[in-house]
């Protein structure tokens, strides 16, 4: 992660759940954007008017369908419709939805903010740890959780230890009747570099 992603992530957090993104998009539901895909520092205000935009579009449903641009290495840049600007309103909303669209396939952002527009690009320089500290940031966005609230865990270690030891536990047996000797019990990863 960037400097520039860090700082975004930091002003904006907690990054927002899923359930938060659905209800923003039923509050408002024609929400679209003015897109166009720019190579690296080569942004010009003619490219809104270019082959390269995707005026009014949905963002999620644009993102999927052109997600070739970025994977070229190209930059997503993102304003409210006819105004090349974006509300820092929907920052959050770009991010989580942005962040949402990449958790399959395990894509790092960067996110910044370049004459008054959120952009994003593919994170070419990631390494597992970039990816893993990118992903935490946007954990709740899969879990539900935020970590600001209350989610029933003990507050005396111990017992928050044994309760998330259950919990945990719980999940394993679910998954063992669901995928048998494939599964990795306590979700963890093999250990491939000590296997005998």
């Amino acid at each position: 992660m960037n400097q520039a992603t860090r700082e975004l992530i930091g002003r904006f957090s907690p990054m927002w759940t899923n359930k938060q993104v659905w209800e923003f998009d039923q509050l408002n539901e024609d929400l679209r954007f003015d897109v166009i895909y720019v190579k690296p520092q080569e942004y010009e205000d003619s490219l809104w008017k270019s082959k390269s935009a995707y005026p009014d579009s949905e963002i999620r449903d644009m993102v999927v369908r052109t997600f070739d641009h970025m994977l070229d290495g190209e930059e997503i840049w993102i304003s409210n419709v006819n105004d090349r600007k974006m509300d820092e309103k929907h920052i959050p909303y770009l991010m989580a939805v942005m962040a949402d669209v990449m958790i399959e396939e395990e894509i790092c952002l960067n996110f910044r903010i370049e004459h008054k527009c959120f952009v994003a690009t593919i994170d070419s320089d990631v390494d597992v740890i970039d990816c893993k500290e990118f992903f935490e940031e946007f954990y709740h966005l899969a879990t539900g959780f935020n970590y600001d609230t209350d989610t029933g865990i003990p507050e005396d270690e111990t017992e928050a230890e044994m309760y998330l030891t259950r919990l945990q536990e719980e999940f394993d047996e679910k998954m063992k009747s669901v995928l048998g000797d494939k599964y990795l019990p306590g979700n963890n990863d093999p250990d491939t570099i000590n296997a005998k």
